[in-house]
């Protein structure tokens, strides 16, 4: 009896275990082809990517580890465009500091004019006037409510800046730089139901000041430059300032002029910007301002060398810190926006840059996963940033192409659907 009631249990433990083995087999060999699946299309993307990036382009992606896991030409010397601003904000970060803050001074004199000297603020908007305006009136040393002379010191930049690649164009981004300006060197306007110009901005007034050059311009609507030719910029940013002190009930007897803050005259009032130095790394990179980038790169050099802020001063203490802090020897630069051509940097530079910048990558522009910035000129296309992993940690890639009419997307699109 036991015999013949342990065949039966034989049998099916016997049957049990040739099914699990089967299962077992099934998915050794799922999940093999699985990986062989897997690694064939890794193959594929690697090799779409190989056949996207061309002999003028680059690629370079490194893990979150650091370990570089694709670059194609990482050591070419290629135009970076705008994403050199990520660089730019890494040299203003080390020799400013996270908590810099761009100051504006009112000082007065003993024939009761008001001076303004500026040390390149960027952000010295419209809104900000108001603010400062209304600081400053109650400390000004007037019975009448009057002033006589309105002097700017513009002495802290040497005067006129001249960037390469920028053109005598009326598009902002050929603004140039100063040490005082303000609306970043531009004038948003339109035409009105009669055809009369007006300003495009509720917080602007349209100066007759300015008005020549809009009628100059023929244009319906849109923002224009001022122009560095004959103090043009320091001088608008006069007449903004008086505007708004008239606003107060403060007026002037006399004119508005160029001059220098003297040893005895009494600072009444210094402005410290309302904007954190993260807040205007972030609108650099945002925006993708080119005023933004050298008004910080000259802004270094001053700190640097001492003033006057030079463009020569601001690059070189950016190739100073380059070669001491980032070991990058090899890289020109001739200016912090990414507008000339003559700027060169590789792909293995750039990925240099980016771990470094790692801790303020938030700052930049945000899409899905990605954190990036762009760059572009006619015929280049370039691109650099972090892309987030489903556990939080930054893959760093770079895509420089320097082939006209190369597009982005197919290598984004890669990149994106790998990077996870």
């Amino acid at each position: 009896m036991i015999a013949k009631n342990n065949q039966p249990m034989h049998f099916t433990e016997k049957t049990g275990n040739l099914f699990k083995f089967s299962i077992l087999l099934l998915l050794i060999l799922f999940c093999l082809f699985q990986s062989l699946w897997t690694k064939n299309l890794y193959a594929q993307q690697l090799h779409d990517l190989k056949n996207l990036v061309g002999n003028h382009d680059a690629i370079l992606v490194a893990n979150p580890q650091g370990r570089i896991v694709f670059s194609k030409n990482a050591d070419s010397q290629l135009v970076p465009a705008s994403i050199l601003k990520i660089f730019t904000a890494l040299v203003a970060l080390h020799y400013l500091g996270p908590e810099y803050r761009f100051a504006t001074e009112f000082y007065q004199d003993q024939n009761s004019n008001l001076k303004i000297k500026g040390y390149g603020d960027p952000l010295l908007i419209s809104e900000t006037l108001m603010e400062i305006v209304s600081n400053l009136t109650p400390r000004l040393d007037t019975i009448s409510k009057n002033i006589n002379d309105l002097i700017l010191d513009d002495s802290y930049f040497k005067a006129p800046v001249l960037i390469p690649g920028v053109a005598s164009s009326c598009e902002p981004y050929d603004a140039p730089n100063g040490a005082l300006c303000v609306n970043f060197n531009t004038v948003n306007f339109r035409r009105d139901k009669n055809g009369a110009y007006v300003s495009a901005e509720t917080q602007t007034p349209l100066l007759p000041f300015i008005l020549p050059r809009i009628t100059e311009s023929a244009m319906d609507r849109g923002r224009i430059i001022i122009s560095p030719k004959k103090n043009e910029i320091t001088l608008y940013a006069g007449h903004l300032f008086l505007y708004f002190l008239k606003k107060k009930e403060i007026k002037s007897n006399g004119r508005i002029r160029i001059g220098r803050v003297e040893k005895c005259d009494k600072l009444i009032f210094k402005y410290l910007s309302r904007f954190s130095f993260t807040q205007v790394l972030s609108k650099l990179l945002e925006y993708s301002n080119n005023f933004i980038a050298n008004q910080l790169l000259i802004a270094a050099g001053a700190k640097v060398y001492g003033p006057p802020g030079t463009l020569d001063k601001g690059i070189r203490a950016a190739l100073t810190y380059a070669k001491n802090n980032l070991e990058i020897d090899n890289v020109t630069v001739v200016e912090g926006s990414g507008i000339s051509r003559r700027n060169r940097i590789s792909a293995k530079n750039l990925y240099k840059i980016l771990k470094v910048f790692e801790p303020y990558h938030s700052l930049m522009r945000r899409r899905g996963k990605a954190f990036y910035k762009t760059g572009t000129l006619k015929g280049i296309n370039t691109r650099a940033g972090y892309v987030e992993n489903a556990k939080g940690e930054l893959y760093c890639f770079v895509v420089l192409l320097n082939t006209p009419g190369k597009s982005m997307k197919p290598i984004m699109d890669i990149l994106l659907h790998d990077l996870d």
